[in-house]
């Protein structure tokens, strides 16, 4: 038994009438006839009672109709279900980020995708770079927002944001009233860094421009990257952090550009060879609508 003979069934049932059946389906009635007979004798009952005039359904024909009906209801649902599955329109995603990227353009691109894609379950997770990297390669995330550089063959990796470095220091700091801070003036402050586990290769970069300016940078307290402006703001030291963070709006830490400033990335991760189409399509508006800062224009 195939599909095909519960739409011819069904179109018969319906119609009452083998030519007009005929004529729905768009084939010539003997061919008709000779599936419903097939089919008839597949089942091992009539379906049809033809002695009368006016073919009619027999009482096991009008149980097998119901049934058949839901048949081709549901595989038409699963036709429709699985099309929009494949085109990332259904299925889940779940995304890690840092905690500064709440601040600074996560609650935008969420928005975003939610409105365009109401039926893929979203979920989001805060973590290190190192946990985002351990958590994607798992499989449990799907993509992630993370700060360069990165070589892992395992994971695929597109910019989404370049930012320049900014030295982020107390409002009330001596160095404070300057436009633009040269990074060997503050070879003998204290600085405020998250811990080199949390992200490896980012941590290095600004240890090495330290290093470069002709300083070790001397790390008296370690923090997310959040937490690392109140602790500035406490005075327990400063630090060099992605230009971004001007969005989490304080007014006692104050934010100076620094000569020879690099620009850092921020990187969308995923697993190499992942071709979940909701995946896809979370990479897609991400191209698309890009990871904008709240003060910035679309």
């Amino acid at each position: 038994m195939e599909l095909r003979h519960l739409r011819y069934f069904v179109a018969v049932a319906e119609e009452l009438n083998f030519g007009r059946a005929s004529a729905r389906l768009g084939i010539a009635q003997p061919p008709l006839s000779r599936q419903i007979q097939r089919l008839e004798a597949e089942l091992g009952f009539s379906l049809f009672d033809r002695s009368k005039r006016r073919i009619e359904l027999t009482s096991a024909g009008a149980v097998f109709l119901g049934h058949a009906r839901g048949v081709l209801e549901n595989v038409e649902l699963g036709v429709r279900e699985a099309r929009r599955t494949s085109a990332g329109e259904r299925g889940r995603v779940a995304v890690g980020y840092p905690s500064s990227l709440a601040y600074t353009g996560l609650v935008g691109l969420l928005r975003a995708f939610r409105l365009e894609f109401p039926d893929v379950e979203l979920t989001v997770r805060e973590l290190s770079m190192t946990g985002q990297i351990e958590a994607i390669k798992s499989g449990q995330l799907d993509v992630g927002f993370i700060r360069g550089p990165l070589s892992d063959k395992s994971i695929a990796v597109e910019c989404v944001r370049r930012e320049p470095l900014v030295i982020a220091l107390p409002a009330d700091h001596p160095l404070a009233g300057h436009a633009r801070l040269k990074l060997e003036k503050l070879a003998s402050e204290p600085f405020v860094f998250f811990s080199r586990p949390r992200a490896p290769a980012f941590f290095d970069l600004l240890v090495a421009l330290c290093q470069k300016a002709g300083f070790s940078p001397r790390i008296l307290q370690e923090a997310p990257q959040v937490d690392i402006l109140s602790l500035v703001a406490a005075g327990f030291g400063i630090s060099i952090l992605p230009a971004s963070v001007r969005e989490i709006r304080r007014a006692d830490v104050v934010f100076r550009p620094f000569a020879g400033a690099p620009s850092t990335e921020l990187l969308l991760a995923w697993r190499t060879g992942d071709t979940s189409p909701s995946r896809q399509a979370f990479v897609n508006l991400v191209r698309r609508v890009g990871v904008r800062l709240e003060t910035e224009e679309p």
